[in-house]
């Protein structure tokens, strides 16, 4: 049996041009169990017809406030609903939403349920990018609306860039992750991520292409599975309110932020990308061209893995990263064996669509299964990192202690 099957569902559907991927969002719904209750903005009946959602999906298409048998339609969709879907959600909906006005049926059912809340956001990616959109985007992931985030593609025009709706099949996965059991509740999980930043002097710094992507989509899948989370992190990336953020921007700082949040934790994911190098004396002053070629001499950063492996008190997990370019197993069970961890994921970041700065990564997992002294390897194919995360965690907590209780508990 799905996962969904009896899940009562409101799709919600405003008007963009991506409107028409709603209706395999529809079918794959019903399809898997799902009762799907399809409410349509006046907008979105430019792109898509009642017709086809009302034969799709279980009841017919609501539209209005003002028309249907109820007297009050937002109220008894918002309260009847398991998940609310906006699927697309676009730049008006997303920030009428924000505002909290009820302008049409969608935004009086979302404003009355106390459902959790998925929105699909699509537009063209000068919206996307718009300052008002993240900040509306952001504002919502703080009051605890889930997102799936649009994708890189061809958009409406023949554009090419990011504002694309996510695959219809992506869609389906994270509604069906919303109904997982939280199988990390009471657990404490640090994060890291990011690239540091070592100063060379107050202007210019050593670092790396990190975009923390990986990291935070790892500290999200943890929040939503109902762990109390810290993110260590050197990115301004939209997080859930309910994770702790700490702010860092150098190797140092960020060594001390991890070991102090790290010391009475169950889940250490050192995701972050460290600069393996820092100069051993920044210019106090921003270094002048006509000064000539500065001599930056350099010294090894903290590792803070290896640092956060010699303190790991017994029974908490500890997961690092290996970004590689070049003979990938073999450095990350060197980095397995010397960093005193009980997982590494390891990537090949000089391979297409793979690691710093993407949506999607591809990663190997290796396990170390202390009762059998032995290293389990786990292949994880390209693949969105959303869903990298979420293989991650699974990973995490099949080492749980054989009683199955947190060490924070």
């Amino acid at each position: 049996m799905s996962i969904l099957s009896g899940r009562r569902i409101v799709l919600g559907v405003s008007g963009g041009i991506a409107a028409y991927k709603a209706v395999e969002v529809c079918r794959r719904l019903v399809d898997a169990g799902a009762h799907v209750s399809p409410v349509l903005t006046e907008a979105s009946r430019h792109f898509v017809g009642e017709t086809t959602f009302s034969a799709l999906a279980s009841e017919p298409v609501q539209t209005s406030l003002w028309d249907e048998t109820s007297p009050i339609p937002h109220t008894k969709l918002g309260q009847g609903a398991d998940l609310v879907v906006v699927c697309p959600a676009t730049a008006r909906l997303l920030g009428t939403y924000a505002a909290g006005i009820a302008n049409d049926l969608l935004t009086a059912t979302l404003l009355a349920t106390r459902a959790p809340v998925l929105v699909c956001p699509a537009m063209h990616t000068e919206m996307w990018e718009h300052p008002a959109v993240q900040d509306n985007l952001a504002l919502l992931l703080s009051r605890g609306v889930h997102v799936v985030a649009p994708e890189e593609g061809r958009l409406a025009g023949g554009d090419i860039g990011a504002g694309r709706l996510a695959d219809p099949a992506v869609i389906i996965e994270a509604i069906e992750r919303m109904f997982v059991p939280p199988d990390l509740q009471g657990w404490k999980v640090v994060v890291s991520s990011g690239g540091t930043r070592e100063a060379i002097d107050p202007v210019r710094f050593i670092g790396n292409r990190s975009s923390g992507k990986q990291g935070h989509a790892i500290a999200a899948e943890a929040d939503r599975r109902g762990a109390k989370v810290t993110l260590v992190t050197t990115v301004d990336r939209p997080i859930n309110q309910s994770i702790i953020q700490v702010r860092v921007e150098s190797a140092e700082q960020m060594r001390q932020a991890m070991m102090a949040a790290a010391a009475d934790a169950d889940l250490v994911v050192m995701a972050a990308a460290v600069a393996d190098f820092r100069p051993v004396a920044p210019a106090a002053d921003k270094i002048k061209k006509d000064r000539g070629v500065p001599q930056v001499i350099l010294e090894p950063t903290p590792d803070i893995l290896a640092a956060l492996g010699v303190v790991k008190p017994a029974g908490q997990i500890l997961v690092g990263f290996a970004a590689e370019t070049s003979d990938l197993r073999e450095n990350a069970l060197g980095k397995l064996t010397r960093k005193g961890a009980d997982v590494i994921v390891a990537n090949d970041v000089s391979a297409p669509l793979v690691g710093f700065e993407h949506d999607t990564n591809q990663v190997i997992i290796l396990v170390r299964r202390a009762e059998a002294d032995e290293v389990d390897i786990i292949d994880v194919p390209l693949d969105d990192k959303r869903r990298i995360a979420a293989v991650v965690l699974d990973v995490a907590a099949s080492l749980r202690p054989t009683d199955g209780v947190a060490r924070s508990n």
